[in-house]
């Protein structure tokens, strides 16, 4: 970690999430530290989830206040700082261009939807078991817009879909007191410039904003794209996927 105070050593701040623990992956992006910006300014402890070595010194609020290092295969490793957050941001992710061999595809899907879902589980399981809470612990999937849209990158496109199938999966099957313990949104962004994507449309800063600001009115399904037919397909989409889902479901092995 590249701070080891607390929460509560913290100056005072006010905003929509003031006291409030956030845990962001893929946190040293140009959406991580957007995202990190923005949840401070509302008040949030950011705790950043990243492979990358943590800065060498913290300069400025608009960084994480605490840095944990972590890979893809080693989610058990974040267990006990799970128990300690929030909010749950995955956001990490690869985008591996062209290149469709076995070896890049592999890591595509394990790093885009694999890690991603065994995060969600493990984050609901820590949801589930704790109910005493005032608010409930909430868990947030950066999916894309590559889910439902091309994005020039076939490795990248499936690994998407992969997990935004997870994630309305998982939507679609939590009982009423589950949804009590844990609140599930999705994210769905179109192009921002990113390492990831030197020639996005749109500035990260810009859909950290947007993120926030839907989040604070209480959408669960938050889009940010230029494109307009997203807006529409994506509810579509969502409600096909309900539809299909209970309709066929037969039982649920996480509601006991």
């Amino acid at each position: 970690m590249a701070n080891q105070a607390s929460p509560s050593s913290a100056p005072f701040l006010s905003g929509r999430w003031a006291g409030r623990t956030v845990g962001i992956t893929g946190a040293s992006g140009a959406l991580g530290r957007a995202l990190t910006k923005a949840l401070n300014a509302e008040g949030a402890w950011v705790i950043a989830l990243s492979h990358s070595p943590p800065p060498q010194a913290q300069t400025t609020t608009d960084e994480a206040q605490e840095w944990v290092r972590w890979s893809c295969g080693d989610e058990l490793q974040l267990d006990s700082i799970l128990k300690r957050v929030d909010v749950l941001l995955l956001n990490h992710g690869i985008n591996p261009g062209g290149d469709q061999c076995p070896a890049t595809l592999s890591k595509t899907l394990e790093v885009n939807a694999l890690s991603h879902w065994r995060l969600i589980q493990q984050f609901e399981a820590i949801a589930d078991q704790d109910q005493n809470r005032d608010q409930p612990r909430e868990l947030w999937v950066n999916t894309s817009e590559a889910e439902i849209q091309p994005a020039l990158s076939p490795g990248y496109e499936l690994s998407k879909r992969l997990l935004g199938e997870l994630v309305s999966l998982r939507w679609n099957n939590r009982s009423a007191t589950q949804r009590q313990t844990l609140r599930l949104r999705k994210l769905i962004l179109g192009p921002f410039r990113s390492n990831l994507n030197p020639i996005g449309v749109l500035t990260s800063a810009f859909v950290s904003r947007q993120v926030i600001w839907q989040a604070n009115l209480g959408v669960n399904l938050i889009i940010v794209t230029p494109n307009p037919l997203t807006y529409l397909l994506m509810p579509l989409v969502e409600l096909i996927r309900r539809v299909y889902c209970r309709s066929l479901r037969v039982n649920n092995l996480r509601d006991r």
